[in-house]
């Protein structure tokens, strides 16, 4: 199934029907008795020049979505992640790890401008994928489980010590994120500074 499969492919190809075009020119020639007694040969040599001359035919790339339609997608995980979220008690401080965190995520997510230089960045885009796909729900479900557990066995580390670190790491990466994505602000500023002083001949 699959030879006949690439066997009808090639005869649908540019390759063969360039190559039967020059054939039949072939052809032409035999009956005008331009080939004469090599007629056969004149005829598979156009056609394998035919078939030579022609570029291969490339298969389309895969069409992945880009950046700025993956936070599209990732304002709806988001949204998610924030049902989730209000459905789980934490303690005090863990919680306001939690907030503070998550602001500055819905803060890199806004739509507009901030969004046009985040989706610039597609390592940007898939750090905070993963932060709010995996990262926050991972610490948070076992913090949940632990704590059920820790009761059992009073006097163990206390487990929104580990949360709180957790969160405390994945808020250092997001603003990391986003002093990136102000640096990049920042010399596309410098640049445009650099371009107008040079047009007009001023020097800096």
């Amino acid at each position: 199934m699959a030879i006949s499969r690439r066997a009808l492919g090639y005869l649908e190809s540019t390759k063969n029907l360039t190559g039967c075009a020059l054939g039949i020119g072939g052809l032409a020639l035999t009956f005008t008795g331009f080939a004469g007694l090599y007629w056969p040969l004149v005829i598979a040599g156009l056609y394998g020049a035919g078939a030579l001359i022609v570029p291969p035919e490339r298969p389309p790339a895969p069409d992945f979505p880009d950046p700025a339609e993956q936070l599209d997608t990732l304002r709806a995980d988001f949204t998610t992640l924030h049902a989730y979220l209000a459905s789980v008690e934490l303690p005090p401080a863990a919680g306001g790890r939690l907030t503070e965190l998550t602001e500055l995520l819905a803060a890199l997510l806004e739509t507009g401008w901030v969004a046009e230089v985040l989706a610039q960045d597609p390592e940007g885009v898939h750090a905070l994928a993963r932060t709010i796909r995996q990262d926050i729900p991972e610490s948070v479900d076992t913090f949940v489980r632990t704590r059920w557990w820790s009761r059992l066995a009073p006097g163990a580390e206390p487990p929104e010590r580990h949360l709180e670190r957790q969160l405390g790491v994945l808020h250092a990466e997001a603003d990391a994120l986003a002093a990136e994505l102000r640096e990049t602000e920042s010399r596309r500023q410098q640049t445009h500074t650099r371009y107008l002083e040079e047009r007009g001949g001023v020097a800096s």
